[in-house]
């Protein structure tokens, strides 16, 4: 009678190759915050000029939260979509449409900061329920329908203003904006309020994505959309939702824009689709839908806003911080998909 072999666990005996995996495993869920830590270190190293550190001073580190919240504002909104597996090209185009219709509104036609801000989120919430209702009735891809409405959106910006921006100036008297508008530009306890609204935009919607039957059919449908329509979620409603809520969010960030600016343009917005884009990829949210956090976002946003800023101090040409930001977005999607593979 032949002893029993004993079984032994196929467990690779080479600590260094495990300690390699630890690390890599390590880098990958944290990539985005790691990523975060290396541009601050970076920017505080090279934006060094005659001994003074150019990043770090309180006025420039204001401007980058400034930048990064209205960005961060477009980046919500644009989280949702890609977590259905959509896109959205026409956030910026709806950044500049607003920010032309809320200063042409207060200065042209005499309207209030209250009546202004509901018509300009009542606009955006409009071109969102136009992609939702194209992209779900018509079945065309997000990416073409967007792309027409940004086209149009922009296209009727410029007709709306004769194609120049129009001057927001302060006041109690007729065609002058009031003056409740401007604090969308001040700040409250030394924090700007573009920051303060991004912040508790991020917390309600980590709450709504974390906690709410909405999230978990957002999510759902990114997954396995076939799955979520056996399943009796109402797909074709949360989708048209989902682009609703991201045309409000665009809109808002519009509001934000032309009170910091003092102005409202037809030109205003360009690039912020790409920049709320990379946003999110860097945040570690999957372009193939079902996969992501808010929490992921706002660290790529933070990203991209201390980048951006460190190129400037740099004097980098604009040209050139648009491919940072293309190889950006690759490298963010290389990442994505190999740790999908793994």
């Amino acid at each position: 009678m032949s002893a029993e072999r004993a079984t032994v666990p196929n467990v690779d005996q080479n600590p260094k190759k495990l300690d390699v995996r630890s690390i890599l495993h390590f880098l990958q869920r944290f990539q985005s915050i790691l990523g975060l830590i290396v541009v601050v270190v970076l920017a505080s190293i090279l934006c060094v000029r005659d001994g003074v550190n150019l990043f770090l001073n309180p006025i420039n580190l204001a401007n980058i939260v400034r930048s990064v919240s209205e960005n961060g504002i477009i980046a919500i909104g644009m989280t949702l979509v890609i977590l259905i597996a959509g896109i959205d090209l026409s956030v910026g185009a709806i950044l500049g449409l607003t920010a032309t219709a809320a200063a042409d509104l207060m200065m042209h036609k005499d309207l209030g900061f209250g009546s202004t801000l509901v018509i300009v989120l009542l606009l955006g919430a409009f071109i969102g329920w136009l992609n939702g209702i194209v992209v779900t009735k018509l079945s065309i891809q997000s990416f073409i329908v967007t792309l027409a409405t940004m086209s149009i959106a922009r296209g009727v910006a410029r007709f709306w203003s004769g194609g120049i921006g129009i001057p927001i100036t302060y006041g109690d008297e007729p065609n002058l904006a009031p003056p409740a508008f401007s604090w969308f530009a001040e700040r409250i306890s030394g924090v700007p309020v573009p920051a303060i609204c991004f912040i508790l935009l991020s917390i309600i919607f980590y709450i709504v994505l974390k906690f709410t039957r909405f999230g978990r059919y957002v999510y759902a449908i990114g997954g396995n959309e076939t799955a979520g329509h056996l399943s009796g979620i109402k797909v074709n409603r949360i989708k048209i939702m989902v682009f609703i809520i991201c045309g409000v969010l665009s809109a808002f960030a519009g509001i934000i824009h032309a009170a910091q600016l003092s102005q409202g343009s037809p030109n205003d917005g360009n690039g912020y689709e790409l920049n709320a884009i990379a946003a999110v990829a860097i945040g570690g949210t999957s372009l193939a839908g079902g996969i992501g956090t808010i929490f992921g976002t706002i660290v790529g946003a933070l990203i991209l806003g201390v980048l951006d800023n460190m190129l400037g101090l740099l004097n980098v040409d604009n040209n050139l911080q648009m491919v940072v930001k293309g190889l950006i977005i690759i490298a963010a999607v290389v990442l994505q998909k190999s740790r999908s593979n793994r």
